[in-house]
């Protein structure tokens, strides 16, 4: 035996030195990956007591397997090689099989900009709220916060069924009345892979296996949407006054499913939707996206799938459109069942003002709260002047010190945070930042917590300031902080940064829905970040100012559970509706709204149906209600298949003999689309059905803004209801000719319908565009 086990060894270190010898190497396993199938759940065999144990006997090992999901989606997720996924895949009970992706976060004063009131209307009418719970999916919570007070709440709703789960630094005393629940869903993340092919895993120095929030992100979108009332409540001194979330009384269930540094898996994020289902929450509010500007088929999206498994049981979802504007069709969250909010302004602002040695003043915003600069002038510089791009990003180790030392810096916006900006110029020695908009961003300006003076200023600015920089003998600069401002004008405006349409899976369904407050939005904090998340920033805040979708969407989440508390009767669809056909054009100028990077108009590529308007949502008149049999017939009308389409619905379907049209979705918007091709007069028609939830006899008439060029016919213009009538069909007819039609830059003509008893203006989008050949 030792005589057999020494020539087996003495083979092997011949065989390993002529590897060497010869250049060659041991071939390397193969990578694991996390994939998430879709099972026929009706396939399962009777022998198996459950899903699960049918799953480790027929596909897959139990420890392979990281989340068995039965309720908004049948399968589980697991790794594996690519090779054993595509054989697993191969099964006829496997529907579907796609690769774990990850995700990013679309990272006071708003309610009263909302259209709320203390004494009157929907805050009073809902009672805050306080029967209604938001599941908030993002980095969990820091529970400490006033924000989270239960003080004065009544007892947890009955229905309530979810779990408080503990772990690192946070216990079962965590959640109260206020917090009802917690859960944190690790298992995809842990087991995810960088591009690169390293196990990504939990940095337990900087994060927390539990719910608590070591981001900052989860604890201020969760406020936002249902924060407390705390007084004397500001970041640093900016925005001071009384915080409160949009439901200040409503209930949360945290689910943190977004992890310090490293972003969020679709593993954990359907993990997530099955247990906030069935934990019982009303509405759910997902601050997450792609960002990659890839649109994925509804079938092949977890966020959709486990959306529509919410929607489909009477919970409203709501989701930030992106941050990738003002570039066209960079729109995220797309499914119909989705109400997809974008960002605006409110009017509020912190003005700083940059004073040049030629006495020039350029206007600008920041957060700054440190010592001021008290009117020193300091040179100023230019790091782009000599062509590099990265010094003129103002990116790590690209500055020179010997340049910038006792200096303003003027750097570029882009490819790195712009607080970290801030912190490159320090290490080097500058004394101060003004940052820079590009021609993408144009004027739009967000406010942030700088570590050292600094001001952003716009793009035509900017390039004035480095105009000058570059050409005086002795620049010099100085910035001024002038504190908050309210009462600005215009306001709302589309933030630059929301993303817009059109919709880049299905141009028929308009997408954003529309836009709530998105800008230097003042909510909760967690403890254990400074205000700009650098780990070089040790400040201590209750309270941060952050900017972009993320911040909206949770308006429109608290706002849904204003509307659901008082309608209990109310679908998804339908509160959506009244959100959409009650909001808002117009500026606080009464002017058209506009649109920040340009300050030309805005269209509803921009801001949806608008900006919403809680003191008319309440009480809409009329909505457009969909089903989920609607639901279903628009995935026919795309092309998806019987398969396709029980992957997203969890039972067989069978679509119409007559296949539907993707227009006819009772969206309360339309949008048209004709064949460039088309050389004569084309019509297309569209029919929508309103749900009268106003006095039972009204009567409707229509008003028509035709978008330019195009000619609109509604019949029957007149919608008449009554007790036993409450349902009403009318049939929209756009008629364009492609020779005649000129759709601007934008690609679109825009225009609206209207129906109004003389109490109520139900207005919903018209949108005219042409679908180019492929």
């Amino acid at each position: 035996m030792a005589a057999c086990f020494a020539t087996s060894l003495s083979s092997s270190i011949f065989f390993s030195l002529l590897l060497l010898i010869h250049g060659s190497t041991v071939p390397a396993d193969p990578p694991l990956k996390t994939f998430i199938f879709r099972v026929d759940r009706f396939a399962k065999p009777s022998v198996f007591p459950t899903h699960f144990h049918w799953y480790t006997s027929e596909f897959a090992e139990s420890h392979k397997i990281l989340h068995v999901y039965d309720t908004v989606f049948h399968g589980f997720s697991a790794t594996f090689t690519q090779e054993q996924a595509d054989s697993v895949g191969k099964h006829p009970s496997v529907l579907a099989v796609f690769e774990d992706r990850r995700r990013q976060l679309h990272t006071t004063r708003s309610p009263q900009f909302l259209g709320l009131r203390n004494q009157r209307g929907l805050w009073s009418d809902s009672d805050y709220g306080s029967d209604v719970i938001i599941g908030v999916f993002d980095t969990g919570i820091c529970p400490e916060r006033r924000s989270f007070s239960d003080v004065n709440l009544g007892p947890i709703p009955r229905r309530w069924k979810g779990v408080c789960q503990t772990g690192t630094k946070f216990t079962a005393k965590n959640c109260n009345r206020k917090i009802v629940g917690a859960r944190f869903f690790s298992k995809g993340h842990e087991a995810g892979s960088n591009a690169d092919g390293p196990i990504i895993g939990i940095n337990d120095t900087v994060e927390y296996r539990s719910p608590r929030d070591a981001d900052g992100h989860g604890t201020h979108t969760a406020s936002t949407a249902a924060g407390r009332h705390a007084f004397q409540a500001s970041l640093e001194g900016y925005a001071s006054g009384i915080a409160k979330g949009v439901a200040p009384k409503a209930r949360l269930a945290v689910y943190k499913v977004c992890w310090k540094n490293s972003g969020c898996f679709d593993s954990d994020i359907l993990a997530a939707f099955d247990s906030a289902v069935n934990d019982g929450v009303d509405v759910i509010s997902i601050s997450i996206g792609g960002g990659d500007g890839v649109s994925t088929p509804y079938y092949l999206d977890p966020i959709a799938i486990g959306a529509y498994g919410a929607a489909s049981r009477g919970i409203f979802v709501s989701s930030s459109a992106g941050n990738d504007g003002p570039n066209g069709m960079s729109v995220t969250n797309l499914a119909p069942w989705i109400t997809t909010v974008g960002a605006g302004t409110i009017d509020r602002n912190f003005p700083a003002v940059v004073i040049m040695g030629n006495r020039r003043k350029i206007h600008g915003v920041s957060l700054y709260a440190g010592a001021p600069l008290n009117g020193t002038m300091y040179p100023l510089v230019y790091p782009g002047k000599s062509g590099e791009l990265s010094a003129s990003l103002c990116m790590e180790s690209s500055l020179d010190p010997k340049i910038v030392t006792g200096k303003i810096v003027i750097c570029d916006r882009g490819s790195s945070p712009r607080v970290a900006k801030g912190l490159v110029v320090k290490k080097a020695g500058g004394v101060g930042m003004i940052l820079a908009n590009g021609i993408s961003n144009g004027e739009g300006l967000v406010g942030d917590a700088h570590i050292l003076p600094a001001c952003a200023v716009g793009s035509v600015e900017g390039d004035a300031m480095k105009a000058y920089a570059s050409s005086s003998r002795n620049p010099t600069a100085t910035i001024a902080f002038r504190g908050t401002r309210i009462g600005i004008k215009p306001a709302p405006v589309v933030a630059s940064f929301s993303a817009r349409g059109p919709n880049g899976l299905n141009p028929e369904i308009l997408k954003p829905d529309m836009i709530a407050p998105g800008v230097n939005i003042l909510a909760a904090w967690t403890d254990v970040v400074g205000p700009t998340g650098l780990d070089f920033d040790t400040r201590k805040i209750e309270f941060n100012i952050l900017s972009g979708t993320s911040m909206a969407c949770p308006h429109i989440s608290g706002a849904a559970a204003l509307l659901k508390s008082a309608h209990l009767d109310w679908s998804p669809a339908a509160i959506r509706s009244a959100m959409m056909t009650t909001a808002k054009i117009t500026d606080n100028r009464w002017q058209p709204t506009t649109e920040e990077s340009t300050g030309k108009a805005s269209t509803p590529y921009d801001f949806g149906a608008g900006h919403v308007n809680l003191g008319l949502a309440m009480d809409p008149g009329l909505v457009y209600d969909i089903t989920n049999t609607d639901y279903v017939n628009f995935l026919c009308s795309i092309g998806y298949g019987a398969k396709m389409i029980q992957v997203i619905s969890r039972t067989p379907v069978k679509c119409p003999a007559r296949k539907p049209l993707p227009g006819n979705l009772n969206y309360p918007s339309i949008v048209a689309v004709f064949s460039s091709l088309s050389k004569v007069l084309s019509t297309k028609s569209f029919i929508r059905t309103a749900t009268n939830v106003g006095a039972a006899n009204s009567v409707y008439q229509a008003k028509i803004e035709a978008p330019k060029g195009v000619t609109v016919k509604v019949k029957p213009s007149k919608l008449v209801f009554s007790t036993a009538v409450k349902k009403q069909s009318f049939v929209v007819a756009i008629s364009a000719n492609n020779q005649n039609l000129t759709l601007g830059n934008v690609g679109a003509v825009f225009g609206s319908l209207s129906w109004s008893d003389g109490k109520h203006v139900v207005r919903m989008p018209l949108v005219v565009t042409k679908l180019e050949p492929l």
